[in-house]
C-alpha cells in the first residue's frame, strides 16, 4: 500500500501486467503549476530581469559624437557655412571637457566648444542633430529630436547643452581594470574576506565544540549571546569600535598607535557580525555525531588529540567548508561596517556606493557590481558542491553522543566561551552606553537626548516606524510566497523542467550581494517604460527587494520541513477526491507551522537590520531605521546612530521572545505527536 501511495504521489500507477502508466494531469496539477508559475514570474521580475538590466548597463558606454552636430554662426548678415562641433572642438586647447569620461549625466555647454573670438563677434547660433539617435542637443532641458535647426541668441548659448550617446561597449570594464585605485579594491576585498574567514571559522568551531563536547555550565546562555549579532545592523560593530579604539576611544591604547579606521576595524567588525552564521552551521555539524566512533577510539587507546583529528574534524569538515564560504561571502558583500569604520580603505562594496551616490556614475557602479558578483557566485557554487558530497553521519543504529565530565577541559571551554561572550556583549554594551552619554568623551552625563531622532540630520522616529511596517510586511508576504512556492515545487507532480527552473531561481538570491540587487532594482524599476515602474520609491519596492534578497534560506527551510512529510498524505488526499488546497490548509500548514514561524522571524529580523539591499531604494517617505543610523553616523551624529541601532536590537529581541513563546505554545497544542 505504501508503494502504491508513493506511486500515486508522483503521478504513476500500475497498469496491465504491472507496467507503469502515467496518470493524466488533473485540475489540481494545473492549479499547482499555475501557482508555481506565478511565483516563478515574481522571481523573474524581482531577480532575473533586474540583474539582466544591470548587466546591460555595465556594457553601456557613452561618447560625444560631435561629428553629427552641425553649427552655423550669424556673421555679416548671413549664416556661415555649416561646420560640425568636432571641427570646432579640434581648434580648442586641452582635452574635451577637461578629459572627463562621458557618462549618462555628463553635459557640455555648446559655448565651451566655440573659440572666444568667435563668441564675441557672433550674436546668434543655430544647431542641428544629424545623428541616427537624435538625442544629443538639449535646449533648456528639452531634447531636440529632429533634424531641424535650433536657434539660440548669444546670451542664451549657455542653455544649449550637448550630451553623449549610449552605445554597447566593454570600455567600462577596460577602464575599471586599468584604474589602479579601483583595481586595488578587488585585492582589498579578497584580503579582508579571506582574513576574516581564517579568524572567524576557528573561533566559531571551538565555541561550538565547547557546547557539544564539554559539560560546562550555562550552555544556553552562551548560545543566546552568540546569536545576538544577528539582531543588529552591520554598522553597529563599526560604531562600537570607534568608541573603543577611535582617537578618543576608551581603550585605544590597546592598538599601540595603530588606526582602527581601515583593515583592522573592518576585520574586527566583520568578525562580529559573521560569527553567529559560522557558529550555527558548525554547531549543527558537531551535533550530528555517533558515540560509537568515540567509544572505538577509546578502546583503541587513542589520545584525545588523535580522536579530535581522526573523528571530530572529519565528521564536521563539510560544516567547516560551508561556514568558511558563508563568512567569506558575507564579508566581501558587506557595506555597513565598511562605510562606518573603513576610512580610506576601499573595497568593492564601498566602491559601488561611491560610484553611484558620490559620482552618479551608474555604468561604473554596474561594472563594480558585476565584479563583486563573481567571488560571491564562486563561493556559493563551491559551497553547494561541498554540501552535495556530504554523506549521512548517523545511521539507524547510531548512538547519540553525550560528553563525559572532564573538569580541566570543561573549565578551559568555559573560559574560552566567556571571552567570546564578553566580546559580543561588550560591543552591544558600549553602543548602549554611548547612546545615553550626553557628549562623548567630554560629558558622560546620562541623558535621553540622543533618542530624539527627529532633531538629527540622518532620520527621525518615522524611519523606525517604517522599518517595523516594512519588516512585518516582509515577514507576512514573504512567508506566504516562500512557503507556497516551496510546496508547489516539493509536492507537485510532473512538470519536472518547470520545477527545476523554479528551484534554480529560488537558489539564486543567496549568491547575489545586497548592494548588487539594490542597484539592479534602480536600473530595472526606475525605467519609465517599465510597467511596474509605479512601485519605485514606495514601500512596496523595499518589501520586494528584502523578500527576494533573503529568499533562498527561507525557501530551504520550507523545503526541509516539507520533505519530512511523506508523499502518502497527498496520495490519500487525492484518493478521497479532496482538492490540494484543502490538504494544504488542513494538514500541511498545521504540521509545518513551526517552520513557517521560523521563516517569518528570519525575514522580519533581516528586514530590520538590512542596509545594503535598500541603501539605493529608499525615498524621503520610506527611509528605514538602519539607513537612518547610517546617515546619522555619516552626518557626525554617532551617539544617535548607536541609539537607533540599539532600538533595532530591542525590537528584534522582543519579536524573538514572541516567536519563542508562540513556538512553545504551538508545540504544546498542535505538535504533541512529535514527542510520541
Amino acid at each position: 500500500m505504501a508503494d502504491l501511495a508513493e506511486a500515486k504521489a508522483v503521478g504513476v500507477t500500475a497498469g496491465p501486467r504491472g507496467r507503469a502508466v502515467k496518470q493524466k494531469t488533473g485540475r489540481d496539477d494545473w492549479l499547482m503549476r499555475g501557482f508555481m508559475l506565478v511565483i516563478g514570474l515574481y522571481l523573474l521580475i524581482a531577480l532575473a530581469f533586474p540583474l539582466f538590466a544591470m548587466l546591460s548597463k555595465s556594457f553601456e558606454a557613452y561618447e560625444f559624437r560631435l561629428q553629427h552636430v552641425e553649427i552655423e554662426l550669424w556673421q555679416d548678415g548671413a549664416w556661415s557655412p555649416a561646420e560640425t562641433l568636432q571641427d570646432y572642438a579640434a581648434r580648442m586647447e586641452g582635452p574635451l571637457n577637461d578629459g572627463l569620461v562621458p557618462s549618462e549625466r555628463t553635459r557640455i555647454q555648446a559655448l565651451e566648444l566655440i573659440p572666444k573670438e568667435l563668441r564675441e563677434a557672433t550674436p546668434r547660433y543655430r544647431f542641428r542633430d544629424l545623428s541616427p539617435e537624435k538625442e544629443m542637443i538639449l535646449y533648456d532641458g528639452v531634447l531636440s529630436q529632429d533634424e531641424s535647426w535650433l536657434e539660440a541668441e548669444a546670451e542664451n548659448l549657455r542653455r544649449v547643452l550637448i550630451r553623449p550617446v549610449a552605445h554597447f561597449s566593454a570600455g567600462n570594464y577596460l577602464r575599471y581594470f586599468s584604474t589602479p585605485t579601483l583595481r586595488q579594491s578587488i585585492t582589498n576585498s579578497l584580503f579582508i574576506s579571506t582574513l576574516t574567514m581564517l579568524i572567524v571559522v576557528p573561533l566559531a568551531f571551538f565555541f561550538a565544540y565547547a557546547l557539544t563536547r564539554s559539560r560546562m555550565p550555562f550552555k544556553g546562555v552562551f548560545k543566546t549571546v552568540a546569536m545576538m549579532p544577528i539582531l543588529v545592523p552591520s554598522i553597529l560593530p563599526g560604531i562600537a569600535l570607534i568608541y573603543l579604539f577611535g582617537k578618543q576611544g576608551i581603550i585605544n591604547w590597546v592598538l599601540f598607535g595603530a588606526d582602527i579606521y581601515g583593515p583592522i576595524g573592518i576585520v574586527i567588525a566583520a568578525s562580529f557580525f559573521t560569527f553567529p552564521h559560522a557558529f550555527i552551521i558548525v554547531l549543527v555539524a558537531l551535533s550530528i555525531s555517533d558515540a560509537r566512533l568515540y567509544e572505538a577510539s577509546t578502546v583503541l587507546r587513542a589520545s584525545r588529540w588523535r580522536t579530535f583529528w581522526t573523528v571530530t574534524i572529519p565528521g564536521a569538515r563539510y560544516g567547516l567548508i560551508s561556514a568558511a564560504f558563508v563568512v567569506f561571502t558575507l564579508t566581501i558583500t558587506d557595506f555597513g561596517s565598511v562605510k562606518v569604520i573603513g576610512g580610506q580603505y576601499n573595497v568593492l562594496a564601498l566602491d559601488i556606493y561611491k560610484q553611484v551616490v558620490g559620482q552618479q556614475n551608474f555604468q561604473m557602479g554596474a561594472v563594480v557590481s558585476m565584479v563583486l558578483l563573481i567571488p560571491a557566485v564562486i563561493a556559493f557554487a563551491v559551497d553547494r558542491q561541498a554540501q552535495k558530497r556530504q554523506v549521512a553521519l548517523l545511521s539507524a543504529r547510531a548512538v547519540p553522543f553525550s560528553p563525559k565530565r572532564h573538569r580541566r577541559f570543561d573549565f578551559a571551554m568555559l573560559g574560552y566561551c566567556s571571552l567570546i561572550a564578553v566580546f559580543i556583549a561588550g560591543i552591544l554594551a558600549i553602543c548602549q552606553y554611548a547612546a545615553f552619554v550626553k557628549l562623548w568623551p567630554y560629558n558622560h552625563t546620562m541623558v535621553l537626548e540622543n533618542y530624539d531622532f527627529n532633531r538629527m540630520d540622518g532620520g527621525g522616529w518615522s524611519s523606525y516606524g517604517n522599518s517595523i511596517v516594512m519588516s512585518l510586511a516582509t515577514a507576512v508576504i514573504g512567508t506566504l510566497i516562500v512557503f507556497t512556492g516551496a510546496y508547489m515545487v516539493e509536492k507537485g507532480r510532473g512538470f519536472q523542467h518547470g520545477r527545476s527552473a523554479f528551484q534554480l531561481l529560488a537558489m539564486m538570491p543567496m549568491a547575489i550581494p545586497g548592494m548588487v540587487l539594490g542597484l539592479a532594482y534602480v536600473f530595472f524599476f526606475n525605467n519609465p517604460d517599465n510597467p511596474v515602474n509605479f512601485i519605485y520609491g514606495t514601500m512596496i519596492i523595499l518589501v520586494v527587494s528584502t523578500v527576494t534578497h533573503f529568499y533562498t534560506v527561507a525557501h530551504l527551510t520550507a523545503v526541509t520541513a516539507l520533505k519530512q512529510m511523506d508523499n502518502e498524505f497527498e496520495a490519500v488526499s487525492a484518493s478521497l477526491k479532496q482538492p490540494f488546497y484543502r490538504m494544504f490548509s488542513k494538514v500541511t500548514v498545521p504540521v509545518c507551522l513551526p517552520a513557517i514561524l521560523d521563516i517569518s522571524i528570519y525575514l522580519f529580523v533581516n528586514a530590520m537590520t538590512t542596509v545594503s539591499a535598500v541603501v539605493f531604494l529608499y525615498s524621503s517617505d520610506t527611509q528605514l531605521a538602519s539607513i537612518a543610523a547610517l546617515n546619522m553616523e555619516d552626518a557626525g551624529d554617532t551617539a544617535p546612530a548607536a541609539a537607533m541601532c540599539m532600538m533595532i536590537f530591542y525590537v528584534n529581541v522582543f519579536v524573538r521572545l514572541l516567536h519563542a513563546g508562540a513556538t512553545r505554545g504551538i508545540y504544546t497544542t498542535t505538535q504533541a505527536w512529535r514527542t510520541r
